[in-house]
């Protein structure tokens, strides 16, 4: 059951690349939440591979140094 678990919480992830990106650049969860002025827990979920508005994609990207144009490499989706 574990590597079931493993399993789909990996495909989530796979959805963007958040995380990976956001830990290249050395920062925090909360780090990232305040310099795209959202909500930690939105980080948390967006990580975790949730939905989330076209927005706060932007926001993220901006955040991250990446240009929305770069938002398909990002957000697998």
């Amino acid at each position: 059951m574990e590597q079931a678990n493993g399993s789909i919480l990996q495909a989530a992830r796979r959805r963007n690349r958040v995380r990976e990106l956001r830990e290249n650049k050395l920062m925090t969860q909360a780090q990232l939440a305040k310099k795209a002025r959202v909500a930690l827990r939105t980080i948390h979920s967006v990580e975790k591979g949730m939905n989330c508005r076209m927005d706060t994609k932007r926001k993220i990207l901006l955040a991250l140094g990446l240009s929305f144009e770069d938002k398909s490499q990002v957000f697998l989706d």
